[in-house]
Order: structure tokens, then C-alpha cells, then sequence
């Protein structure tokens, strides 16, 4: 159990620094190979930027992108998303390039109403009791 999660982090941690370096060129590279006018990538569905193979290295490892996508968050939700990871099933830490996850989700995945096909959620709501 303990080669096997070994293996694993360090794979991973091979795949981050691989996409870490790599980032500028693949990026380029990704767009010419996406078949989506609007830079999306066409294996994950995830939006294409420079910070794409990092987040894709990062998350993807664990769960499938689809996870990514079916949320909304802001970027504290975000992070707090993380840290649950962290605390629940054994997620590394980030480092360094936590900002840079972060900074991703933030700008492509966070709440809008155009994402919704709901209204917002109704807020501070003062309820009262109905009288026969």
C-alpha cells in the first residue's frame, strides 16, 4: 500500500514538473490539436490556458475532469474544495503552484449565472409562520 501511494505521488509529482515545464509550448501546441473554436480541450473539456497542463497534471490524476466541470465555485470555494481533498483523501500539498490551480479554476470555473439553468439561490429570507 505504502509503494503503491510512493509510486504514486512520485508519478504525479513527475507529471506536475513535466507540465510545469512544458506549460508555454504545449499550450500553443494544444490549440493547433483542439478541434473547439472557443480553446477548449477536446480529451478533457477543460478550457485551454497557460495554466491548463498544470491543472490537468494536478487534478486530473485523481478524478475525471467532468468533476471539474459540473462546478461553480469562487475561488475560497475553491480552495476550501482543496483543502477537503487535503484533509479527506490524502491530496498532496500544491506548493508553488497552488496559486496557479487556483488562479485557473477561479477564472473558468466560477459562479455565473449564464452556468445556471436556475435562478440564484434566494438570500437572507425571513420566514414567518402562518396563522389559520
Amino acid at each position: 500500500m505504502k509503494t503503491t501511494l510512493l509510486f504514486l505521488c512520485v508519478g504525479t509529482l513527475a507529471l506536475c514538473l513535466a507540465a510545469t515545464h512544458r506549460q508555454g509550448s504545449m499550450v500553443a501546441k494544444a490549440s493547433s490539436s483542439v478541434t473547439l473554436a472557443d480553446s477548449i480541450d477536446k480529451e478533457t473539456g477543460l478550457v485551454l490556458d497557460s495554466n491548463f497542463m498544470l491543472v490537468k497534471a494536478q487534478c486530473t490524476s485523481c478524478h475525471s475532469p467532468k468533476l471539474i466541470l459540473q462546478h461553480r465555485f469562487t475561488r475560497d470555494e475553491w480552495l476550501s474544495k482543496i483543502r477537503w481533498m487535503q484533509r479527506n483523501h490524502k491530496l498532496w500539498d500544491l506548493g508553488e503552484s497552488e496559486k496557479s490551480v487556483l488562479d485557473y479554476l477561479a477564472k473558468h470555473y466560477a459562479p455565473s449565472q449564464s452556468a445556471y439553468s436556475r435562478r440564484e439561490a434566494l438570500r437572507n429570507i425571513k420566514w414567518y409562520k402562518l396563522e389559520k
